[in-house]
């Protein structure tokens, strides 16, 4: 079975920041939903989603933020993309989601690409 975690944490105005941890896969990727379910709940709409520690996404993980992005957007939010490993970058590539998602290097710059919106 597949490892994945998740750590939330808050950033700089209202931002709210998701790590990933190990493996987001078909077996992983609906405990990411609820996580991500659960901050859009609570109110947040300026989420970044940190890769740096996740080493493996598949295209059922990928659809978790197809879930989310319109309902965040239409409420004036963004869900940035921040700090992805070159395996993982790879796979968002192939799809084309760097035309449909924001993704930075680092969470500094999510978090700067965010001030810049204000």
């Amino acid at each position: 079975m597949s490892t994945f975690t998740t750590t939330v944490r808050h950033g700089e105005d209202d931002v709210v920041i998701v790590e990933l941890h190990g493996y987001l896969d078909a077996h992983t990727a609906s405990e990411f939903e609820r996580e991500l379910r659960t901050i859009i709940q609570a109110g947040a709409l300026r989420i970044i989603v940190d890769f740096s520690d996740l080493e493996y996404i598949s295209s059922a993980g990928l659809g978790v933020f197809m879930v989310f992005i319109e309902d965040v957007r239409r409420d004036r939010g963004d869900i940035l993309l921040a700090s992805m490993r070159e395996n993982v970058f790879s796979v968002f590539d192939l799809l084309g989601f760097q035309v449909l998602f924001t993704i930075t290097t680092t969470v500094d710059q999510a978090q700067q690409e965010f001030r810049s919106r204000q």
